[in-house]
């Protein structure tokens, strides 16, 4: 297999780069940018951090993710994965908290890269990114009925989980501001129809315009985001965290979930990119590239970003090919914050509320999940759904914890259940289409043979104890040719039915042991115990071993 680089895709791909390339690069990173405004600025909101703070992260984030990153294409900034779990963070711990809690987690990735552990993104279960994924999409889309609706809390209504956002919707539904609501119906109606007129210029700014005419010049009460929020275009300024020993112990379990997060969504925005272009990308290069854009986001104001797959896709459609692109959309955004910023302050909320119904609604993958619960077995319904509920009942540290718990005791669960000892039954034919079974060989009463097939690990281990001898026996077979792998508590099964046979004066022969439970073996000591000679390459060997040990023949 091909060694997985930590090298810039953007170096290798300026070798073949021409000015054709350049131009499409340019023109895919505006429309990317031109995406990404309202998104940035809504996902902000939703966040619990002012407008400007998503800007900000699209600007640093996505340059360094593009500069460094290891895909060709990839389009990075703030995600809707991260809106509730960095809102939860502010709400505890300010923008402090969250700042210093963002590097610890760029920190992290660059580590999780520099170990080279990009691969890891494999041993998630399908069914625990279906089921979280899911579950942010409705937390999202509860969070976002308030300023739908028009609704009004009281001063100090606490809706930090999502537990409380749906108490304090049911208690303050009365409320309710029509003007709001048509406002919001008006927008989400164009996010749904506008794809189908033409895809060259985004629904959501559409969308945006519209509802902006809608409030200025119609008798509507709507709550803009000049009236909740203080609106700058002061470029980001440095600014370093709080790195007491007691706020990185606060935080620290924070950092860790944004960037477990941030590899997860990363590198899965790679694999679809991938298939887009029929590239491959440098994943322990965009751990390290992710993590940098991550510290630098932190630092200038910026909140945790990562690869967003929509921007992604659109950067492909629109001819990007090259890191240039992800980099031209980042500058274009600075260009904006500078000179129309101020105007964001007309964006009505309800129009914020719909494109986020509208990212909710592509994010949850519905269709997928309810494959999954038609199709799947009972336990990946299970992790499925328990992941899903957890996500949205608690938190997503929560619910990845436990799913991956679940996962693994399921996963154990059925790999002891794989694992079979059996011995051969001497009176009753065994498979006819196995040229080696039983039924073909003569096996002397003194000489026992057992086989054990599956692998052998803690969970699996006490069928060892299964294994019997009569008064009569005088050497055990045991034909391990189904044995992929043999654990520490497996060997130490072994060495104690070695042990009480050796007591008996019980001879032990092996079959067929495969190459990793025989590099167990010699490493406990088993091997050089049992001896070198005991240790036979096939069955026919193994029981004429038996025999000599017995001084019976078959």
């Amino acid at each position: 297999m091909k060694k997985d680089k930590i090298k810039p895709m953007l170096f290798s791909n300026l070798k073949q780069y021409n000015g054709k390339q350049f131009v499409k690069d340019v023109v895919s990173g505006v429309i990317v940018a031109i995406i990404a405004l309202p998104l940035s600025i809504a996902l902000a909101l939703a966040s619990g951090v002012g407008p400007e703070q998503g800007i900000y992260t699209a600007i640093i984030a996505g340059f360094l993710i593009s500069f460094l990153g290891g895909s060709r294409v990839q389009i990075a900034g703030p995600t809707a994965a991260f809106a509730t779990i960095v809102a939860g963070i502010v709400a505890r711990n300010g923008m402090g908290g969250l700042a210093l809690a963002t590097v610890l987690a760029g920190a992290i990735l660059i580590l999780m890269g520099c170990l080279r552990l990009g691969t890891l993104i494999k041993y998630i279960p399908y069914t625990i990114t279906t089921g979280f994924t899911a579950g942010i999409a409705v937390t999202i889309a509860i969070g976002q009925m308030k300023d739908f609706m028009g609704l009004s809390y009281p001063e100090g209504t606490v809706t930090i989980e999502t537990i409380d956002k749906v108490k304090a919707i049911a208690l303050n539904i009365g409320t309710f501001n029509w003007h709001a609501m048509l406002v919001g119906a008006v927008c989400l109606v164009i996010l749904i129809v506008w794809p189908k007129v033409t895809e060259k210029i985004p629904g959501s700014l559409i969308a945006v315009i519209v509802s902006i005419l809608m409030v200025k010049f119609l008798p509507l009460n709507v709550k803009t985001i000049e009236e909740l929020y203080v609106i700058s275009n002061d470029l980001p300024k440095f600014t370093l965290p709080d790195f007491s020993m007691e706020m990185i112990r606060t935080v620290f379990s924070d950092a860790f979930t944004i960037a477990v997060l941030a590899a997860i969504e990363s590198l899965l925005s790679c694999v679809v990119a991938d298939g887009m272009i029929g590239s491959h990308h440098r994943s322990n290069m965009e751990l390290i590239a992710q993590g940098i854009g991550n510290i630098g986001s932190a630092l200038f104001g910026g909140i945790p970003a990562t690869g967003a797959i929509a921007r992604t896709a659109a950067n492909i459609k629109n001819g990007g090919r090259t890191p240039i692109a992800g980099m031209v959309h980042a500058i274009v955004l600075l260009l904006v914050l500078v000179l129309l910023m101020p105007y964001a302050g007309w964006i009505p909320m309800p129009a914020i509320a719909a494109i986020l119904f509208m990212v909710a609604y592509n994010m949850c993958q519905w269709r997928p999940f309810v494959h999954l619960l038609k199709t799947s077995s009972k336990s990946d319904i299970l992790i499925l759904l328990a992941t899903f509920f957890l996500t949205v009942i608690f938190d997503l540290v929560v619910a990845i914890e436990i799913g991956m718990l679940l996962s693994l005791v399921l996963f154990m669960k059925h790999m002891s259940e794989e694992s079979e000892i059996r011995g051969w039954n001497y009176d009753i034919p065994d498979e006819e289409d196995d040229p080696d079974a039983i039924s073909l060989k003569v096996v002397p009463k003194s000489i026992r043979v057992y086989e054990i097939s599956g692998p052998l690990f803690f969970g699996a281990a006490e069928q060892i104890a299964t294994i019997t001898v009569k008064e009569f026996t005088k050497c055990l077979v045991i034909r391990m040719r189904g044995v992929p792998e043999l654990d520490a508590t497996a060997m130490h099964a072994l060495e104690g039915l070695y042990e009480r046979l050796n007591a008996k004066g019980i001879h032990m022969v092996f079959s067929h042991v495969n190459d990793r439970p025989m590099k167990m073996m010699k490493k406990s000591g088993l091997y050089d115990k049992i001896g070198s000679e005991n240790f036979c390459d096939h069955i026919d060997r193994a029981l004429e071993r038996a025999g000599e040990l017995t001084g019976e023949k078959e």
